[in-house]
């Protein structure tokens, strides 16, 4: 087998452990949480049925890429749940030092492209990069809404946490923008989320 062959495949093999890594957003039809690979999967779909809700025009391949390749460094730095503030202090030198790992596995042009997507969306400062980090907020609320807030309750989430973590990024999308708020509102008012 070709040395680049030979990393691509050991790139690949690296991400299954993706399918191990739990979340804390449950999915819908059954009693266990979400890896991060059903979630990459689910956001690279959101993306491509999403897409013309963006406020800017942007490339659905692009933004596909990096929400495939967003948690890949979670196979080294672990899961930090959203609202786990002390997780966060440490968060992004772990994440970093995963990228350099994962992404290392690859041929050097490969290497460079996936790690640039991940740092692009790490970054959030293209319109590639927020509409695809908007994604990455509305799949656990809808998932988490339509699930009672189950997740919300077992954390003992607040609306003000939820609505902080996702105000950032209404000027990405009107219509998702009014959806999300739809939801946290909604959810406070059913007892989901504290007041």
């Amino acid at each position: 087998m070709k040395d680049r062959l030979k990393k691509q495949v050991e790139f690949m093999l690296e991400l299954d452990k993706m399918k191990n890594l739990y979340r804390q957003t449950y999915v819908l039809h059954e009693d266990r949480k979400e890896n991060d690979a059903e979630h990459s999967w689910h956001l690279a779909i959101l993306a491509f049925l999403l897409a013309e809700y963006s406020n800017e025009k942007i490339d659905v391949s692009h933004v596909m890429k990096m929400v495939l390749l967003h948690d890949v460094v979670e196979i080294d730095a672990g899961d930090t749940y959203c609202y786990d503030n002390e997780g966060y202090k440490s968060k992004a030198e772990r994440e970093e030092k995963a990228a350099q790992r994962i992404f290392g596995l690859l041929p050097e042009d490969q290497k460079n492209e996936f790690y640039t997507l991940w740092r692009e969306f790490e970054d959030s400062e293209t319109a590639d990069a927020r509409f695809a980090a908007m994604l990455d907020r509305i799949q656990p609320l809808l998932l988490n809404y339509t699930k009672d807030g189950i997740s919300w309750k077992e954390h003992g989430i607040h609306k003000e946490q939820v609505l902080n973590r996702n105000t950032d990024y209404f000027s990405e999308s009107d219509e998702l923008a009014e959806l999300i708020k739809y939801i946290i509102y909604d959810a406070a008012e059913k007892g989901w989320l504290k007041s």
